[in-house]
Protein backbone atom coordinates (compact mmCIF):
# COMPACT_ATOMS: atom_id res chain seq x y z
CA UNK A 1 0.00 0.00 0.00
CA UNK A 2 1.30 3.50 -0.85
CA UNK A 3 1.84 5.42 2.14
CA UNK A 4 -0.57 8.83 2.12
CA UNK A 5 2.52 11.22 2.11
CA UNK A 6 3.72 9.30 -0.93
CA UNK A 7 0.34 9.75 -3.20
CA UNK A 8 0.38 13.11 -1.98
CA UNK A 9 3.87 13.67 -3.73
CA UNK A 10 2.69 11.74 -6.58
CA UNK A 11 -0.48 14.02 -6.86
CA UNK A 12 1.27 17.49 -6.20
CA UNK A 13 4.44 16.70 -8.73
CA UNK A 14 7.81 18.16 -9.13
CA UNK A 15 8.15 21.60 -7.03
CA UNK A 16 11.13 23.42 -5.28
CA UNK A 17 10.87 21.09 -2.48
CA UNK A 18 10.85 17.45 -4.50
CA UNK A 19 12.46 15.78 -7.20
CA UNK A 20 11.83 12.72 -8.93
CA UNK A 21 14.16 10.16 -10.04
CA UNK A 22 13.79 7.39 -12.27
CA UNK A 23 17.30 5.76 -11.70
CA UNK A 24 20.33 7.46 -10.47
CA UNK A 25 23.36 6.92 -13.10
CA UNK A 26 25.76 9.64 -11.86
CA UNK A 27 26.55 11.01 -8.11
CA UNK A 28 27.92 14.35 -9.50
CA UNK A 29 24.51 14.83 -11.38
CA UNK A 30 22.31 14.01 -8.43
CA UNK A 31 24.46 16.08 -5.85
CA UNK A 32 23.64 19.05 -7.83
CA UNK A 33 19.91 18.27 -6.64
CA UNK A 34 21.17 17.78 -3.13
CA UNK A 35 22.78 20.86 -3.02
CA UNK A 36 20.27 22.63 -4.33
CA UNK A 37 17.85 21.63 -1.73
CA UNK A 38 20.35 22.27 1.22
CA UNK A 39 20.64 26.15 -0.38
CA UNK A 40 16.92 26.54 -0.29
CA UNK A 41 14.41 24.87 1.92
CA UNK A 42 15.55 21.38 1.87
CA UNK A 43 13.39 19.09 0.35
CA UNK A 44 12.81 15.65 -0.96
CA UNK A 45 13.91 13.25 -3.75
CA UNK A 46 11.99 10.17 -4.61
CA UNK A 47 13.95 7.43 -6.89
CA UNK A 48 12.16 5.11 -8.39
CA UNK A 49 9.43 7.52 -9.92
CA UNK A 50 9.29 8.59 -13.14
CA UNK A 51 9.09 12.05 -14.79
CA UNK A 52 5.07 11.46 -15.80
CA UNK A 53 4.42 10.58 -11.62
CA UNK A 54 4.33 6.44 -12.31
CA UNK A 55 6.08 4.10 -10.24
CA UNK A 56 8.89 2.38 -11.50
CA UNK A 57 10.33 1.07 -8.45
CA UNK A 58 14.24 0.51 -7.45
CA UNK A 59 16.06 -2.77 -9.26
CA UNK A 60 18.97 -2.75 -6.53
CA UNK A 61 21.17 -1.41 -3.90
CA UNK A 62 22.94 0.76 -6.29
CA UNK A 63 21.12 3.88 -5.70
CA UNK A 64 21.02 3.64 -2.00
CA UNK A 65 24.97 3.41 -2.70
CA UNK A 66 25.07 6.23 -5.06
CA UNK A 67 22.92 8.59 -3.01
CA UNK A 68 25.37 7.86 -0.13
CA UNK A 69 28.28 8.52 -2.24
CA UNK A 70 27.21 11.80 -3.31
CA UNK A 71 26.01 12.62 -0.26
CA UNK A 72 29.25 12.86 1.35
CA UNK A 73 32.01 12.81 -1.44
CA UNK A 74 30.35 14.89 -4.16
CA UNK A 75 28.82 17.72 -1.72
CA UNK A 76 30.39 20.86 0.29
CA UNK A 77 30.03 20.30 3.25
CA UNK A 78 28.57 16.81 3.29
CA UNK A 79 24.87 16.28 3.61
CA UNK A 80 23.17 14.19 5.87
CA UNK A 81 20.28 12.31 3.73
CA UNK A 82 17.66 10.94 5.63
CA UNK A 83 16.85 7.20 3.54
CA UNK A 84 13.18 5.64 3.55
CA UNK A 85 11.98 2.97 1.64
CA UNK A 86 8.47 2.48 1.25
CA UNK A 87 5.89 0.15 -1.08
CA UNK A 88 4.36 1.54 -3.85
CA UNK A 89 2.20 -0.38 -6.01
CA UNK A 90 4.13 -3.45 -5.15
CA UNK A 91 7.35 -1.77 -6.14
CA UNK A 92 9.83 -0.40 -3.78
CA UNK A 93 10.89 3.15 -3.92
CA UNK A 94 13.60 5.47 -1.84
CA UNK A 95 12.50 8.67 -0.28
CA UNK A 96 15.51 10.76 0.46
CA UNK A 97 15.03 13.56 2.58
CA UNK A 98 17.76 16.46 2.22
CA UNK A 99 17.66 18.89 5.25
CA UNK A 100 17.61 22.72 5.33
CA UNK A 101 21.41 23.48 5.10
CA UNK A 102 23.18 25.17 8.16
CA UNK A 103 26.33 25.66 6.51
CA UNK A 104 25.57 27.28 3.02
CA UNK A 105 26.42 27.38 0.62
CA UNK A 106 26.69 23.90 -0.29
CA UNK A 107 28.81 23.05 -3.34
CA UNK A 108 28.32 20.22 -5.49
CA UNK A 109 31.71 18.52 -7.59
CA UNK A 110 31.20 18.01 -11.05
CA UNK A 111 32.73 15.00 -12.86
CA UNK A 112 35.66 17.36 -14.04
CA UNK A 113 36.27 17.69 -9.88
CA UNK A 114 35.48 21.29 -10.06
CA UNK A 115 33.11 22.56 -7.42
CA UNK A 116 29.60 24.68 -7.89
CA UNK A 117 26.99 26.22 -5.98
CA UNK A 118 23.36 25.24 -7.03
CA UNK A 119 20.00 26.82 -6.13
CA UNK A 120 16.46 25.69 -6.82
CA UNK A 121 14.04 27.49 -8.82
CA UNK A 122 10.52 25.90 -8.72
CA UNK A 123 11.69 22.32 -10.27
CA UNK A 124 15.10 23.12 -11.82
CA UNK A 125 18.52 23.15 -10.11
CA UNK A 126 20.06 26.45 -11.46
CA UNK A 127 23.60 27.73 -10.86
CA UNK A 128 23.61 30.36 -8.35
CA UNK A 129 25.53 33.64 -9.30
CA UNK A 130 28.37 35.07 -7.54
CA UNK A 131 26.31 37.46 -5.92
CA UNK A 132 23.79 34.41 -4.22
CA UNK A 133 26.77 32.74 -2.68
CA UNK A 134 28.75 36.00 -1.59
CA UNK A 135 25.35 36.26 0.43
CA UNK A 136 25.24 32.92 1.77
CA UNK A 137 28.38 33.26 2.95
CA UNK A 138 27.67 36.84 4.40
CA UNK A 139 24.80 35.11 6.34
CA UNK A 140 27.04 32.60 7.97
CA UNK A 141 29.10 35.38 9.12
CA UNK A 142 28.64 35.56 13.58
CA UNK A 143 29.43 39.56 13.09
CA UNK A 144 26.57 41.75 11.06
CA UNK A 145 28.47 44.32 9.23
CA UNK A 146 27.16 47.53 10.08
CA UNK A 147 27.44 50.35 7.77
CA UNK A 148 26.25 53.86 5.93
CA UNK A 149 24.31 53.81 2.69
CA UNK A 150 26.98 55.77 0.50
CA UNK A 151 25.95 57.95 -2.31
CA UNK A 152 26.24 55.02 -4.96
CA UNK A 153 24.29 52.77 -3.01
CA UNK A 154 21.80 55.30 -2.49
CA UNK A 155 21.57 55.68 -6.22
CA UNK A 156 21.20 52.14 -6.94
CA UNK A 157 18.87 51.93 -4.34
CA UNK A 158 16.58 54.61 -6.43
CA UNK A 159 17.16 53.01 -9.69
CA UNK A 160 15.67 49.42 -8.45
CA UNK A 161 12.74 51.96 -7.41
CA UNK A 162 12.26 53.63 -10.69
CA UNK A 163 12.43 50.44 -12.77
CA UNK A 164 10.87 47.86 -10.19
CA UNK A 165 13.53 45.46 -11.31
CA UNK A 166 17.30 45.90 -11.85
CA UNK A 167 19.97 43.16 -13.19
CA UNK A 168 23.78 43.74 -12.88
CA UNK A 169 24.63 44.85 -16.09
CA UNK A 170 22.55 47.42 -15.63
CA UNK A 171 23.60 48.60 -12.52
CA UNK A 172 27.26 48.41 -14.11
CA UNK A 173 26.49 50.80 -17.25
CA UNK A 174 24.53 52.99 -15.24
CA UNK A 175 27.27 53.86 -13.03
CA UNK A 176 30.18 52.57 -14.88
CA UNK A 177 31.46 50.48 -12.04
CA UNK A 178 32.82 46.68 -12.55
CA UNK A 179 31.10 43.57 -11.51
CA UNK A 180 33.41 43.15 -8.71
CA UNK A 181 32.09 46.19 -7.06
CA UNK A 182 28.95 45.98 -8.03
CA UNK A 183 28.72 42.25 -6.55
CA UNK A 184 30.08 43.90 -3.32
CA UNK A 185 27.60 46.95 -3.62
CA UNK A 186 24.64 44.73 -3.85
CA UNK A 187 25.48 42.14 -1.57
CA UNK A 188 25.92 44.60 1.06
CA UNK A 189 21.97 45.58 0.60
CA UNK A 190 20.78 42.59 0.22
CA UNK A 191 22.58 41.28 3.51
CA UNK A 192 20.25 44.33 5.02
CA UNK A 193 16.99 43.24 3.34
CA UNK A 194 16.57 46.72 1.50
CA UNK A 195 16.86 44.58 -2.01
CA UNK A 196 15.41 41.36 -2.73
CA UNK A 197 17.28 38.93 -5.17
CA UNK A 198 15.04 36.69 -7.68
CA UNK A 199 16.49 33.93 -9.58
CA UNK A 200 14.97 32.52 -12.95
CA UNK A 201 16.05 30.37 -15.40
CA UNK A 202 17.64 32.89 -17.44
CA UNK A 203 18.29 36.03 -14.88
CA UNK A 204 18.62 37.21 -11.52
CA UNK A 205 17.08 40.56 -10.83
CA UNK A 206 17.02 42.63 -8.08
CA UNK A 207 13.74 44.45 -6.22
CA UNK A 208 13.40 46.50 -3.24
CA UNK A 209 13.14 44.82 -0.15
CA UNK A 210 11.87 46.37 3.32
CA UNK A 211 12.40 50.03 3.51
Amino acid sequence: MTPSHIRKYLISGESETLDFKQTISSAAKIAKTMVSFANHKGGTILVGVRDNRTIGGIKSEDEKYMLDLAAHFFCKPEINLVLQEHEAEGKTIIEAIVPKGAERPYYAKDDQGKWWVYVRVNDQCILASKVTVDLMKRQQSPHNKQFSFTPLERGILQMVETQVKVTMPQVCQAFNISRRRATRILVNLLSVGVLRSHTTEKMEFYSLGEP
